[in-house]
């Protein structure tokens, strides 16, 4: 008995150390790699590094949408099986909020009563900020005195963006759209301001969904953000929003990604980078030359994700041809 006591004793330590171990590898895969510093000498080492100046010829002006190739069209077209539409914008918001200093105006000019048989109305939007869903265009940000490409700061004047200005893109963004919805894969309803989003995490998710992301793919990255707004409230997310470090934009490059999105402004907030406020903007516009989406409403489009549990589908975009313009509000479609 004494020896069958001993023996269990010891399949018992077996197995624990065995576990232990096991917990240990386990622990070891789930431990980020280390990070190196991110402050502004890191991003300006990351802008070298990174940069598409002259990649397509000193004088191009579109950037990453050169990345939408017609076969990339051909197969985004070919994802559309059930013909299921989704909006990507939010609703405009009409009345002053923390996250939005310059509402929606809207004036109907022209009515039934008031005469005859038309109905006319006037909108007007400042765009820019972090309430209403819109289209960077990559002359939206400058860094010491250039753009993308190295075009001077000077092409822009109170006539507009005589360079990289929204009407470049007048033929619209037509490829396979990504979801990636970072609340899902953390098992939460939507992250919390401040909180940061690391490429390992972009990793995880490609290998949760079993899609990699490739060249010409716009990413859209969701963060809650509006089912927040929705439970708790407006806030300044120009403050505090959850969004991407910095360090995730060379895993953008690596994979060719043509367009990035969010439901906020994609910079985590405060950014984590001393010395930069905007580093994933600087990165991204002035950098990759890659137009982003701000503001997207991706409750609907996660919802009909999670219904299929289909993550890619077919992202079309089309920005007002304005000449000169710095973006564009807009409606994106996700059909599935």
């Amino acid at each position: 008995m004494r020896l069958l006591s001993s023996n269990l004793a010891a399949v018992a330590c077996c197995l624990l150390t065995v576990l232990g171990l096991a917990a240990g590898r386990a622990q070891d895969r789930q431990d980020p790699p280390p990070r190196e510093p991110a402050d502004a000498a890191a991003v300006e080492r990351w802008l070298g590094e990174l940069s598409n100046w002259g990649r397509w010829g000193e004088d191009d002006q579109l950037g990453t949408i050169n990345l939408i190739t017609p076969e990339v069209r051909r197969r985004a077209a070919a994802l559309v099986k059930q013909g299921v539409a989704v909006s990507l914008a939010h609703a405009t918001l009409s009345e002053e909020a923390p996250d939005n200093p310059n509402p929606y105006g809207h004036e109907v000019v022209l009515h039934g009563e008031s005469r005859g048989q038309w109905a006319v109305d006037r909108l007007s939007v400042l765009f820019h900020g972090y309430a209403h869903s819109h289209l960077d265009a990559v002359c939206h940000m400058f860094h010491d005195g250039k753009m993308y490409n190295g075009f001077p700061r000077s092409e822009v004047d109170e006539e507009g963006c005589g360079k990289l200005a929204i009407d470049v893109l007048q033929l619209g963004i037509f490829t396979r759209g990504l979801l990636v919805d970072v609340p899902r894969l953390r098992g939460v309803s939507w992250l919390e301001p401040g909180e940061a989003i690391y490429p390992e995490e972009l990793e995880a998710w490609e290998d949760e969904t079993g899609i990699e992301v490739r060249a010409g793919d716009a990413l859209l990255i969701r963060t809650g953000r509006w089912a927040r707004r929705a439970a708790e409230g407006p806030w300044n997310v120009a403050a505090h929003s959850a969004g991407l470090h910095a360090s995730s934009v060379r895993f953008l490059k690596e994979r060719g990604v043509s367009v990035i999105g969010s439901d906020v402004a994609i910079d985590v907030f405060p950014s984590g980078v001393d010395g930069v406020s905007h580093p994933v903007h600087l990165l991204v516009l002035v950098g990759l030359g890659m137009p982003i989406f701000d503001n997207l409403d991706l409750e609907a489009v996660a919802a009909e994700a999670a219904r299929q549990e289909r993550w890619e589908f077919l992202l079309t975009a089309a920005p007002l041809p304005v000449p000169g313009g710095t973006g564009s509000p807009l409606n994106p479609l996700a059909i599935f």
